[in-house]
């Protein structure tokens, strides 16, 4: 199989095998669910289990982000971390320290407490491998679903498109990117994007949990604005419309992506939020973010599932693409 996810109809096909008889279980395995719910009484248990295979650079700290964005759209808070640290034979012990801090101090930057995993030298492999589970409370009733957008719903989508990815083609592959003629202040700018807008949706999500009727939310990750869209229909058993014109792909994504000939909406894009809400909250939510110095758009419209997955741009109304795999993935793998 080709790096990256499984491909949608084999992870649907496996997961149909798990059927989950628990009825605590409120929210279990499926294509595009972001994390697991659990009825503990008082509270809902929210898990997460997410590895960093891309990156090399900031691994730990990558581990702690992308499992605490998945609690965050369920409009949960991320409470605890448990994480898998696998390296190679060559790794050095301040390696490993280093590699160690880097969990410890994402964890303590967002009041996340490590309370566990395993550490491991391991055969077989050229680079680290971590592996984070990430678990969180949410009230009963400030449950949100991916699966839970609405007809009629605007859809909404936070700092742009695609920063994760864009920062990872600047860290891991510089030297392609100068040999494509992209300047090193683009590059730097690039790498930047890890920082300022960053990759975590905590705030985001809690944002519009305090200023709208959110129905929906989604972290945008493998596969990109246009996987991440199609997971929310999906899981919601409905259609969609987005307006080209009106996606945020940001500048320093643009140039990357021309020079390495990618297709930005399907980039890795952590970092973005995916919010579907009632039009009439729209402005609210958008001059609630801005306030906090957080982007936002306002890009389509949730729609009855015979209607279908649309883009409408400059070749009129065309069918939302579909990637079988994430852009970074592809170009990795060649």
């Amino acid at each position: 199989m080709d790096i990256g996810k499984f491909p949608p109809l084999l992870l649907e096909k496996l997961l149909q095998k798990t059927g989950v008889s628990d009825p605590r279980v409120l929210l279990g395995p499926g294509v595009g669910k972001d994390a697991a719910v659990i009825d503990l009484g008082d509270t809902l248990l929210v898990a997460k289990s997410d590895p960093i295979t891309f990156a090399t650079d900031r691994i730990g700290w990558y581990a702690v982000q992308v499992n605490a964005n998945d609690v965050a759209c369920t409009g949960g808070i991320p409470r605890w971390f448990l994480a898998t640290l696998l390296v190679p034979e060559r790794f050095t012990e301040d390696q490993a320290e280093e590699l160690f801090n880097q969990v410890l101090d994402a964890c303590n930057a967002i009041n996340v407490t490590l309370i566990g995993g395993h550490s491991e030298v391991t055969h077989g492999i050229d680079r680290p491998i971590v592996s984070g589970t990430m678990l969180g409370e949410v009230a009963r009733d400030r449950l949100i679903k991916t699966g839970g957008a609405q007809e009629g719903d605007s859809i909404v989508v936070t700092k742009g498109i695609a920063i994760e990815g864009t920062a990872l083609l600047a860290l891991e592959r510089a030297d392609d990117l100068r040999k494509a003629g992209v300047p090193d202040s683009i590059i730097t700018q690039s790498a930047e994007l890890l920082n300022v807008p960053g990759i975590s949706v905590i705030e985001d999500a809690q944002i519009a949990c305090a200023t709208a009727q959110v129905h929906s939310m989604h972290d945008v990750t493998e596969g990109g604005l246009i996987t991440g869209l199609r997971e929310v229909a999906a899981a919601s058993g409905l259609g969609l419309a987005i307006e080209e014109g009106s996606v945020p792909v940001l500048p320093t994504t643009s140039q990357v992506c021309a020079a390495l000939e990618l297709d930005p909406l399907g980039l890795l894009a952590s970092g973005a939020l995916i919010i579907t809400l009632p039009p009439e909250d729209v402005t609210s939510l958008l001059t609630a973010l801005e306030k906090k110095g957080i982007d936002g758009w306002e890009i389509g419209i949730m729609m009855a599932k015979e209607e279908g997955l649309v883009s409408i741009g400059r070749q009129g109304e065309v069918e939302l693409p579909q990637f079988s795999r994430d852009e970074l993935a592809r170009y990795f793998s060649q």
